[in-house]
């Protein structure tokens, strides 16, 4: 872990905590991202607290994605696929909710690049099953 000094672990605490913010947020809502969010505040918290690295490495649902993405920068099957199924899902469920065609238009362009992204990463090993899972 890097030694950082007290204005600067304040600050990768503050990064690391809104970026948490964000991934749970992401959980529950289409088009938010998760799995970046919660790669930045494993990175932050290993600038600013040990506990909560560690609370994050050994977290049910999030510990094996990021060990997954550490060890082998890989993203195993069933994430890629429930990842890919929301992207697929998203533009659809937009459309029908009566938005602008330059708003799922922008989706689709987004979701796209984001798809072509996960789909070339390697599997790596599959996430253990947890009572999470």
């Amino acid at each position: 872990m890097a030694k950082v000094n007290g204005i600067a672990r304040t600050i990768w605490l503050l990064v690391g905590m809104s970026s948490l913010g964000c991934g749970i947020v992401g959980t529950v809502l289409p088009l938010v991202p998760t799995t970046p969010f919660i790669l930045v505040s494993v990175y932050a918290f290993a600038r600013s607290s040990p506990r909560l690295h560690d609370w994050l490495i050994n977290h049910p649902k999030f510990g094996p994605l990021i060990l997954n993405w550490q060890r082998y920068g890989a993203i195993d099957r069933r994430t890629k696929v429930i990842a890919l199924t929301v992207m697929v899902l998203t533009p659809m469920i937009t459309w029908l909710v009566g938005a602008s065609v330059w708003v799922v238009v922008t989706q689709i362009v987004v979701l796209s690049c984001s798809a072509v992204f996960i789909i070339t990463r390697p599997e790596g090993h599959s996430t253990p099953k947890t009572e999470y899972n």
